[in-house]
């Protein structure tokens, strides 16, 4: 499995993901040895009362012919496996419980070492993903461990160690009858790989369409209302049925592959069929004066138990590739280079923010940004406008340290921000974006989420002036309506919820990217309302593609494809006729277009 991450992810050495994989079990690794402990003692312990079954039959079956019998010995064998009997139970409960624990022990420990690194990854990890993601891994991931750790060491150690202490005394008692009872596992052996040929291909198709199943599911039932309501039902229907029809086919196809070679290894490692061969191979040996019929009990009481745990093993497949790929998730998970602390922390010194020939790419090739040098004064608005994939939004979040530039630097207050800890780079930088981040808590804990000892009346100003008092306290609870539950925020409404969580922060330097790009009319006029009093006096960086919001701004940068062509005030753009006046005199027309009949801007 190593090796499969080290392809994965070339940067890491195969040694590197050793060390991340062992260090999964490190809070359990005492817990997983009992474990084997136990396993290895009751599975010994539960092939002991056959062996006894055995020898007391070659004690007792002389008394038929008149002999003496030997009490203490049989009384002794009885105890033995009456003891034996005792111990296997209870290793094997006892194996169970240290492994329910140590399931416990593991799940918590990962989870708290989940939310360390979730702490200190770069804010551009949560950026590129969904809560869906995360959810997976601290949820999803680390219980689909359980069946591991749980079950499946304890299954291993019983599947490996009842046949080999098996074999080994039929291989002393009866070579013959040990060949007998190794058939069936050579042919269980020579077909399961006839049964699984192509299956990581299959494995591969068989996850795709599962996936392609729920994300159809869970769009079909998110929008049925409003495909309902505009008399598309059978539209929406049309991706749910394919995905399912898909998934049908496949599995169909897949289970008629491999039906008839699963069937024949069923039937060989079944107790039925394994007994009759062994009777057909003792009888043979009985009539042929090879053995006496004595010398066949091992092989018939032994030879049932060999093929049993590995059907178990083979029946928990699916629970330990899910395992397994959880395991490589979170391996690969924690192998992501997390937010380097410095080393020796600076403090700004002022509210500028600086550009310094600051270059940046995402997956280290290809750069999105290429030498930026900027400087954005203390008080002042800069505007950052150009295409989409033009690189503003990728610029502004350097500043928060959303990521880390590739070369150059980004500074505030003459500090590089990879030098200020994190407490303080966030008292100094407040951001609010497009894609808005409210908790399911109640609305007063969301507005105070950057200030948790904020008053309540703190939190009522920075609502008013926001634009959000109003609307907050129509809703039953007021302030302590819980976000979807009590409160249902209309997307501009939310917006401006996050302004007034960067009011209460009073950050003097501000990132804004595309706060409106999702708002009505009338939910833009009130957050920019609520921008313009959360900017002033503020060292403010703004991304619009709505040109006439930031006409004002002190400067303007324009971008394209990563670079800065054109600089200047609103009316120094238009006026040297490049980039920017081009795409004003677009913006216009298009405004213009999207106005009623009669209607002038």
């Amino acid at each position: 499995m190593a090796a499969t991450n080290a392809a994965m992810m070339p940067n890491m050495t195969a040694g590197d993901h050793a060390a991340v994989e062992e260090s999964f079990f490190v809070a359990v690794k005492g817990s997983l040895a009992a474990i084997i402990a136990l396993a290895v003692l009751g599975a010994a312990s539960s092939v002991i009362p056959f062996i006894a079954i055995v020898e007391l039959a070659r004690t007792l079956l002389p008394a038929i012919d008149g002999a003496s019998v030997d009490a203490g010995r049989v009384w002794a064998i009885v105890l033995v496996a009456v003891v034996a009997l005792v111990v296997s139970f209870g290793a094997a409960f006892l194996s169970g419980v240290v492994g329910h624990f140590a399931d416990a022990e593991l799940q918590h420990s990962l989870r708290r070492r989940i939310i360390r690194h979730l702490q200190r990854l770069p804010l551009g990890w949560f950026d590129r993903r969904s809560s869906g993601s995360v959810r997976k891994l601290v949820e999803n991931d680390v219980v689909a461990l359980h069946q591991l750790v749980a079950h499946s060491i304890q299954d291993v150690v019983t599947a490996v160690t009842v046949p080999a202490i098996s074999i080994v005394y039929l291989f002393v008692v009866d070579w013959r009858m040990a060949l007998a009872a190794l058939v069936p596992l050579v042919l269980i052996f020579l077909l399961y790989p006839l049964m699984m040929r192509g299956a990581g291909e299959k494995y591969i198709q068989y996850d795709a369409a599962t996936q392609a199943l729920s994300g159809a599911t869970v769009e079909f039932v998110q929008g049925i209302a409003v495909v309902k309501r505009f008399g598309q039902v059978g539209r929406s229907h049309r991706r749910y049925r394919d995905a399912t029809g898909e998934y049908s086919r496949f599995v169909g196809e897949w289970t008629r592959e491999t039906a008839v070679v699963f069937t024949i290894v069923e039937l060989i490692a079944s107790p039925i069929v394994v007994l009759a061969w062994l009777l057909v191979a003792g009888v043979w040996l009985v009539t042929n004066g090879g053995a006496s019929p004595v010398d066949v009990l091992p092989g018939l009481l032994l030879g049932l138990g060999l093929t049993a745990p590995l059907m178990k093993l083979g029946a928990s497949g699916q629970f330990l590739r899910n395992a397994t790929k959880a395991q490589q998730s979170l391996t690969e998970f924690f192998a992501l280079p997390s937010v380097t602390p410095p080393d020796a922390p600076q403090t700004p010194q002022g509210h500028d923010v600086d550009f310094e020939d600051a270059a940046f790419s995402y997956d280290g090739e290809h750069r999105v940004l290429h030498e930026v040098a900027a400087s954005c004064a203390p008080g002042t608005v800069t505007a950052l406008v150009g295409a989409s994939g033009s690189g503003k939004s990728t610029l502004a979040k350097l500043v928060p340290r959303f990521y880390d530039v590739d070369a150059g630097e980004v500074g505030i207050g003459g500090a590089d921000v990879r030098q200020v800890a994190s407490a303080e780079l966030y008292r100094q930088v407040g951001f609010v974006f497009q894609d808005v981040q409210l908790l399911r808590a109640s609305l007063r804990d969301n507005i105070r989420l950057t200030r948790p000892d904020a008053s309540d009346e703190e939190v009522e100003a920075a609502a008013r002036a926001a634009q959000i008092h109003d609307r907050i306290v129509r809703f039953e609870h007021g302030y302590d309506a819980v976000v979807g539950e009590d409160a249902n925020l209309s997307g501009g409404e939310a917006q401006r919820v996050t302004i007034a969580r960067a009011l209460l922060a009073d950050a003097p330097i501000l990132v804004l990217d595309e706060a409106t790009a999702f708002a009505d009319p009338d939910s833009e006029a009130a957050i920019q309302l609520a921008l313009s009093t959360l900017a002033a006096d503020r060292t403010v960086l703004v991304i619009a593609h709505r040109l006439h919001t930031i006409a004002g701004a002190d400067q303007i940068l324009v971008l394209d494809a990563g670079r800065i062509i054109e600089r200047g005030t609103h009316a120094e753009l238009l006026a040297g006729g490049g980039r920017f006046a081009q795409m004003w005199a677009d913006y216009q027309a298009n405004h213009a277009r999207s106005l009623p009949e009669g209607v002038q801007s």
